[in-house]
């Protein structure tokens, strides 16, 4: 599948962040429902004076309520829009956007660049607290409050279980004609001095709910409902098991997107839009 510009046009990288929190996610939606995707290309219109809306493309949707630190999208522009507005643009958009979403850079993106398709890896960041008392008010909105005590040591030797290329349907919402197969590069967790657990997941790609799946089942072992291999056996059974809970959306933060060397950006790009299957998986 051709990715090229269209003639006339020039692809923009963008970098940005939000709270997600008064998001309803970040793909535009009927309804009129608030969503960043929406947000930035009214910005956009509106800055560069144009008539049309130029459409977004994600490194990664996230969800109702999900953060971003590191989010990457790209747009492309007519070359005379783009030559007009882009000294001032930033700062533009800074004036028109929300305070709950920004953009960091602009730039012109390399040749072969897709901000979907040529990413390498995600990694998000899930934040949790078990302390009696809950979680600090001021961190109410990034950080999931777990009334049992976690045992990290045995979340993460659950988590080496899951490490590697598999299918994931058992950790994810179905999507017609979408594979559930992806590579789990990292996972581990880690609690800070402020007692605050921030699990780190990185792969290759996510599907819909993988990383909020994972963490539940892990809680699940860290409050000593489950052993260490129940997750590796729920992955291994390939179907939604009802013990792992999808937990709630604000302790999820997308904290950045990897990209391979420009000379490897069109590369990535035709490989990663290839269905996948497993080594040996049959046809039917």
């Amino acid at each position: 599948m051709s990715d090229e510009v269209e003639a006339g046009f020039v692809r923009v990288r963008l970098d940005l962040s939000y709270d997600g929190s008064e998001f309803s996610g970040w793909a535009k939606q009927a309804g009129g429902r608030r969503t960043v995707q929406g947000e930035i290309e009214d910005a956009l219109r509106t800055v560069t004076r144009s008539r049309e809306t130029y459409e977004l493309t994600v490194a990664g949707r996230t969800d109702a309520g999900v953060h971003a630190r590191g989010q990457v999208a790209h747009v492309d522009l007519p070359r005379e829009v783009w030559a007009e507005h882009h000294v001032k643009l930033l700062k533009r958009l800074a004036g028109r956007l929300p305070r709950d979403v920004r953009v960091w850079a602009l730039r012109e993106a390399p040749s072969g660049f897709n901000a979907r398709f040529s990413a390498v890896w995600r990694r998000y960041a899930y934040r949790v607290t078990d302390n009696p008392g809950g979680v600090d008010p001021l961190l109410r909105g990034h950080v999931l409050w777990h009334d049992w005590p976690l045992d990290v040591a045995a979340m993460n030797e659950a988590a080496r279980g899951l490490l590697g290329e598999h299918d994931f349907a058992a950790y994810c919402k179905k999507r017609e004609g979408a594979t559930t197969i992806r590579t789990l590069q990292e996972l581990s967790l880690v609690r800070g001095e402020d007692g605050i657990v921030t699990a780190t997941v990185r792969a290759d790609a996510f599907c819909h709910n993988m990383v909020r799946s994972l963490i539940g089942a892990l809680l699940f072992v860290g409050d000593g409902h489950r052993g260490p291999d129940w997750p590796a056996k729920v992955l291994a059974a390939g179907v939604r098991d009802s013990a792992v809970h999808v937990v709630r959306p604000h302790g999820l933060t997308l904290e950045e997107v990897g990209y391979p060397a420009d000379e490897l950006l069109a590369a990535r790009n035709k490989e990663a839009r290839n269905k996948r299957s497993l080594p040996g998986a049959g046809c039917c």
